[in-house]
């Protein structure tokens, strides 16, 4: 088994359920357990600026499925939620991203663990912080990362 970090985030629908039940379906994914699930955070859009507010949270996963296997996996909870891919950074009804694996980094066409974005985002190191706060990655620990960045407008939900 590999613990696995995954972020969540949502800005469509019902952002706040859309999360809750992608965490769920985590739970169901074969060969995995969820460990912890952070807080859920209303978070400024990224990148895309003119669309609505997320909802972001992250979930520690043991899992005995491969990387590019889990990754399908999640793409697959996406598409059930009715996921499209038409812009970068833009609005979705979900999006699950693979931050990181123990033991692990890949760089391909497909996927690069640990992500290469995480120290540029509150979005994903506020929740990150709640569940793995000294996790070791690349340029520090998540708790290090957080402290260097501006969380303005992200707000824990209770």
């Amino acid at each position: 088994m590999t613990r696995a970090f995954i972020a969540l985030g949502s800005n469509l629908g019902d952002p706040r359920q859309q999360v809750l039940d992608a965490m769920e379906a985590l739970q169901a994914l074969p060969d995995s357990h969820v460990l912890q699930r952070s807080k859920l955070y209303r978070t400024p859009p990224w990148g895309v600026l003119d669309q609505p507010d997320f909802v972001n949270a992250v979930v520690v996963i043991d899992t005995g499925l491969a990387p590019h296997a889990l990754l399908d996996a999640l793409h697959a909870i996406e598409q059930q939620a009715g996921r499209v891919r038409v812009q970068r950074n833009g609005p979705r009804t979900l999006d699950l991203d693979l931050l990181y694996m123990d033991g692990v980094q890949i760089d391909d066409t497909r996927l690069t663990v640990p992500h290469p974005r995480i120290a540029e985002r509150a979005f994903v190191l506020l929740p990150l912080a709640d569940v793995a706060p000294g996790l070791p990655l690349p340029a520090g620990t998540v708790a290090q990362l957080l402290a260097r960045i501006d969380i303005h407008g992200c707000v824990a939900l209770a």
